[in-house]
C-alpha cells in the first residue's frame, strides 16, 4: 500500500484532517498519523523517480530517491512523529495544519528533483512556518513574524531568479553546480540558500523569530528550515570553499552569543546558528568524510536541538518563565524534563554515548584530514562555548541552582509532552551508543571513521573538564542577567524602520492630499452638472458672475423676426413655383 508513496504528502493529509476533525480526533491524528510517513519512507526504493506532466511541456519530478534525499526525508519524518506527539494536546487547528504542512514541505524539498518543484516547496515552507510565529498571542510575535517572512521572501526571490536563469539556459534538474560555471544563477541560488541556513550576518531572523513562535511551533521550527538549507548546500554547493570560512564564523559566533544570552529559547536559537556552522563548513570542505559528517550532524542536530527546545518549552508551558535567571530548582519539580535535558545537553556538547559525539567529531576530523588545521582547531573551540552555555550554564542555573521562587507552577505539563521528550532522548542515546545505525545510511561513500577510540573519548572528556574549571571558578559571575544583546540585525532594522516609517508617512500624506483633491473635484463637478449654464458666465480675467435665467431669456423681437422671415421665404417659394 505504501510502496513509493510520497511521505511528505502523508503530512499534508495529516494536517488537513487534524484541521477539520474534532479536538479528540485531532489529537489522535497528530499523535499517530505521522508514523504512516515513517512507514512510507522505509518502503521507498533507491533510484525511485516519480513525476507528472503539467501544462503539456513541463514535467515535475516531485520524488527522486537517492542516499542524500532519503536520509534527510527519514530524519524529517522521525522529527515529524516526535513533534506530532509533543504537540497533540494543542487545540489550535491552524497550528496543526501549519506544523504538519511545514514538515511535508520540508520533506518535499528534499525529494524534489527539478528546480520548479524545489522552489515551490521551498516557498511553502516559509508560508506554513510563518503562522507558527503569528499564532502566538504575544504582540512581539507579530513584528517577529513580519521580519521572518520578509527575510524568507528575500531568500525565495534570490532562489527564484537563479532558477529562472537556470531554466532559460535549459537546466531543469537540481544538481551540484560547483563543477559548472559560477555564473549569476550560481550566486543567486547560493545567497538564497545561505539566508535560510542562517549564515552570519544573515542569521538574525532566526534568533528573532524562533523564540517568538508558539510553544510547540518553536520545536518544529528548530528542526527544519536550516536543515533543509543544509541539504540544499550539500546537494547543490558541496565543495564550495567559501562555505568553510562561513561555517567556522557561524560556529564561533553562535556559541559566543549563546554564552551571553539569558532567554532560554534565544540561547538555543544561537546554538542552531553555531551547530549549523559545522554542517556548512563540512559542505564547503567537500570531501567524502566532511560531507558525511555534515549529513550526520544535521541528522543528530535535529534530534538533540528539538529535545532541548521541548524541555525548555515544557518549563515555559508550566511556569510562563523564559529567563534563566528567574528559574532554579527545576530538577526537583520536573524530573522527566531534567533527565531529558541532560541527554540533550550531553548530545549537543559531544559527550560520548550521545549522538552529537558521533557526528560533530567526524566533521572536525574531516577538516584536519583535509589539511585545514585552523578550521579543525576553531571548530573545537566552538565546542567549548557549547559546553559552557548549555551543558553547564543552563543545566545548573535552570535545574540545579536554588529555586528563587519566581516561577510558580501555573499548570502541569501534559503527558504527551513528556512522551515526546522521552522519544527524543531515546533517539539521541540510541544513535549515539550505536553509531552504525546512522553511519550505514550516510550517502557519500563508506564511513571510514571510528568515533569510539581511546584518544577521541579521552580528548572529549579532557575538553569538558577544562571547560568546567573556569565555570566553577567564576560561578557567581556566570549567572546570566537581563540585557539586550545587539546583533547584526541592528544595522538594518533601525534604518529600515526609519525608511518604512518615512514611506508610510509619505503614502498617508499622499492619500490625504489626493482624497482632498478628489473631494473638491467631485464637489465642483456636481455644481457644474446641477447648473451647466454657469460655465457661460466665465470670462477670462474677469470675475465670474452668478448664473441668472434672465441673462439667457430670448426677447420677443427675436421670435417675431424668425416667424416673419420664415413666412417671407415660404411666400417667395410658392410664387416662384406658381
Amino acid at each position: 500500500m505504501f510502496e513509493n508513496f510520497h511521505p511528505g504528502f502523508v503530512f499534508f493529509l495529516v494536517g488537513f484532517f487534524a484541521c477539520v476533525l474534532t479536538p479528540k480526533l485531532r489529537k489522535m491524528m497528530l499523535a499517530c498519523g505521522p508514523f504512516l510517513a515513517l512507514i512510507a519512507i522505509f518502503n521507498l526504493l533507491p533510484g525511485t523517480v516519480k513525476d507528472f506532466t503539467f501544462l503539456v511541456d513541463w514535467t515535475s519530478h516531485y520524488m527522486y530517491v537517492d542516499g542524500l534525499s532519503w536520509i534527510f526525508a527519514f530524519i524529517f519524518c522521525i522529527m515529524g512523529c516526535i513533534g506530532g506527539v509533543f504537540s497533540c494536546h494543542n487545540d489550535s487547528s491552524l497550528e496543526a495544519i501549519c506544523s504538519m504542512g511545514y514538515v511535508g514541505a520540508s520533506i518535499s524539498v528534499a525529494l524534489a528533483h527539478d528546480w520548479i518543484t524545489f522552489l515551490f516547496f521551498w516557498e511553502l515552507m516559509a508560508a506554513t512556518s510563518l503562522f507558527l510565529v503569528w499564532n502566538d498571542p504575544r504582540p512581539t510575535s507579530r513584528g517577529a513574524g513580519t521580519r521572518y517572512i520578509l527575510m524568507h521572501t528575500l531568500s525565495g526571490n534570490f532562489v527564484l531568479f537563479g532558477v529562472i536563469f537556470k531554466l532559460v539556459s535549459g537546466d531543469y534538474l537540481v544538481h551540484n553546480l560547483v563543477a559548472g560555471p559560477h555564473d549569476t544563477a550560481f550566486w543567486l541560488i547560493l545567497i538564497g540558500v545561505c539566508i535560510n541556513a542562517a549564515v552570519v550576518p544573515l542569521h538574525a531572523w532566526l534568533v528573532d523569530a524562533y523564540p517568538s513562535a508558539t510553544i510547540t511551533g518553536s520545536v518544529f521550527m528548530s528542526s527544519y528550515t536550516t536543515k533543509v538549507a543544509v541539504y540544499a548546500l550539500l546537494r547543490i554547493f558541496g565543495g564550495t570553499e567559501l562555505l568553510i570560512g562561513a561555517g567556522v564564523v557561524m560556529a564561533l559566533y553562535g556559541a559566543l552569543y549563546a554564552v551571553m544570552e539569558n532567554d532560554m529559547l534565544k540561547l538555543l536559537s544561537y546554538h542552531i546558528v553555531s551547530q549549523v556552522g559545522y554542517m556548512v563548513a563540512g559542505a564547503g570542505i567537500g570531501t567524502v568524510m566532511s560531507m558525511n559528517g555534515a549529513t550526520a550532524h544535521a541528522f543528530s542536530d535535529i534530534l538533540f536541538k528539538s529535545l532541548l527546545f521541548m524541555c525548555c518549552d515544557a518549563i515555559i508551558f508550566a511556569t510562563g518563565i523564559r529567563k534563566i535567571n528567574q528559574l532554579g530548582g527545576m530538577a526537583k519539580r520536573y524530573r522527566t524534563v531534567f533527565i531529558c535535558f541532560i541527554v540533550g545537553a550531553f548530545s549537543i556538547s559531544g559527550i560520548p554515548l550521545f549522538n552529537g559525539f558521533i557526528s560533530k567529531t567526524m566533521t572536525i576530523y574531516a577538516a584536519g584530514e583535509a589539511g585545514l588545521m585552523w578550521t579543525s582547531i576553531l571548530l573545537e573551540l566552538a565546542s567549548v562555548g557549547t559546553l559552557l552555555s548549555i551543558c553547564f550554564k543552563m543545566l545548573y542555573f535552570i535545574f540545579l541552582a536554588p529555586d528563587k521562587g519566581m516561577a510558580p507552577e501555573l499548570r502541569p505539563i501534559p503527558a504527551n509532552m513528556k512522551v515526546g521528550m522521552i522519544m527524543g532522548a531515546v533517539c539521541c542515546t540510541l544513535f549515539g551508543s550505536f553509531p552504525n545505525l546512522l553511519y550505514q545510511y550516510l550517502p557519500f561513500g563508506p564511513v571510514l571513521y571510528q568515533p569510539y577510540t581511546i584518544a577521541r573519548v579521552s580528548a572529549m572528556f579532557q575538553m569538558a573538564f577544562m571547560a568546567l574549571i573556569p565555570f566553577l571558578t567564576f560561578l557567581p559571575r556566570m549567572e546570566p542577567h537581563t540585557a539586550l544583546s545587539l546583533d547584526t540585525d541592528w544595522f538594518y532594522r533601525r534604518p529600515l524602520k526609519s525608511l518604512f516609517r518615512g514611506i508610510s508617512n509619505l503614502c498617508i500624506s499622499s492619500c490625504h492630499s489626493l482624497g482632498h483633491a478628489w473631494a473638491v473635484g467631485v464637489h465642483q463637478f456636481m455644481n457644474v452638472c446641477n447648473n451647466p449654464m454657469e460655465l457661460m458666465d466665465a470670462r477670462p480675467f474677469h470675475v465670474k458672475k452668478h448664473y441668472s435665467p434672465d441673462n439667457y431669456r430670448t426677447s420677443i423681437a427675436d421670435t417675431v423676426m424668425i416667424i416673419l422671415t420664415t413666412l417671407f421665404i415660404c411666400i417667395f417659394y410658392f410664387q416662384t413655383i406658381g
